[in-house]
């Protein structure tokens, strides 16, 4: 039986403390909302890693030596050596050829997992987890084509997916947050739909446009199997940078207060007490082991994780280039 089951709908989710948040709230996101965060400021950046690869020219220092505009370091000539970049000082002083190399610019693209299937249609604070994901996707990708870089990825929705491949446009970015508002408002009250195979396959789609060096933000409350998630990240991580992004709800992590309620996943209903402390407990010990499992996941030097709830009040501080 899911939990999932219309347990607080669409249209009871609030705003916390009826404090307006600097986030987008509600039971549904619009195209022109999305469009909006491209004037998003990021009020604080955290230390970024001085690790950047690609493919592809761009606006970021990469650790690949070669022609380009940063100098990186002096060393003996090798034959093939650009001769235009012998470092003549150096030469006399040591009465041996030596070369100037350079890091070359480097993009890295980013592609996004957009996760809006019936699952993420659920939330008791401020908004959906659909809508967060939402945001959270608008934002990632405005700051990362304000940084140079292409922007690509798929939106997943109960009966599609849909791909898009990274281009550096604001017209690109404009086409798949269109999706993403479209495929969020498609969401409604509806019997359980069983989504596991499409976003498994929407998964395995964004193996296939990778190549290497991608950096790819997989935003999803991460339903289902584990061991299924589990597989097609590892894949993705092999040669790009994966950033799990776990969007979470305050029911998620603790029943609601003690009370009788009555629950359904579309096909069955049952009602429960909440106030058993064995309960409470056991439920809660559920969630906190889902989320260990993937931090564990997320345990390697290509990988990164990141718990965001819907109760956050504030995303403006957080930086994702």
């Amino acid at each position: 039986m899911s939990k999932r089951a219309q347990f607080q709908s669409a249209d009871n989710a609030s705003t916390t403390g009826g404090k307006a948040a600097d986030v987008i709230p509600g039971a549904y996101i619009s195209l022109p909302q999305l469009l909006a965060l491209r004037h998003k400021n990021v009020r604080s950046s955290p230390t970024q890693s001085a690790k950047v690869i690609g493919s592809q020219s761009g606006i970021k220092l990469s650790k690949i030596k070669g022609r380009g505009i940063d100098f990186a370091e002096v060393r003996a000539y090798q034959p093939g050596d650009d001769v235009r970049a012998i470092d003549w000082r150096v030469t006399a002083r040591k009465n041996k050829p030596h070369t100037k190399l350079f890091r070359e610019e480097r993009e890295r693209p980013a592609l996004l997992f957009i996760d809006q299937s019936q699952h993420m249609f659920f939330g008791s604070t401020q908004r959906l987890k659909s809508v967060a994901a939402a945001e959270l996707a608008g934002r990632i990708a405005w700051q990362t084509l304000a940084a140079g870089d292409r922007v690509g990825g798929i939106v997943i929705g109960n009966n599609e997916q849909t791909l898009y491949r990274p281009f550096r446009t604001s017209r690109a970015i404009g086409r798949l947050l269109n999706q993403v508002a479209t495929a969020n408002q498609r969401l409604k009250r509806s019997p359980f739909v069983d989504t596991q195979t499409s976003k498994f396959a929407g998964l395995e789609q964004l193996r296939r446009l990778t190549q290497s060096n991608y950096k790819i933000f997989i935003i999803s409350d991460f339903s289902g199997e584990l061991t299924s998630w589990s597989e097609q990240i590892k894949q993705l991580a092999r040669n790009n940078q994966v950033i799990v992004l776990h969007i979470q709800d305050p029911l998620d992590k603790e029943l609601p207060p003690a009370d009788h309620y009555a629950i359904t996943d579309g096909k069955q209903r049952l009602q429960f007490y909440s106030g058993k402390e064995h309960l409470r407990a056991e439920y809660t010990a559920v969630f906190a082991a889902r989320c260990q499992a993937l931090k564990d996941l997320c345990r390697h030097e290509s990988m990164t994780y990141k718990a965001l709830s819907t109760e956050d009040p504030n995303w403006d501080h957080l930086s994702w280039v």
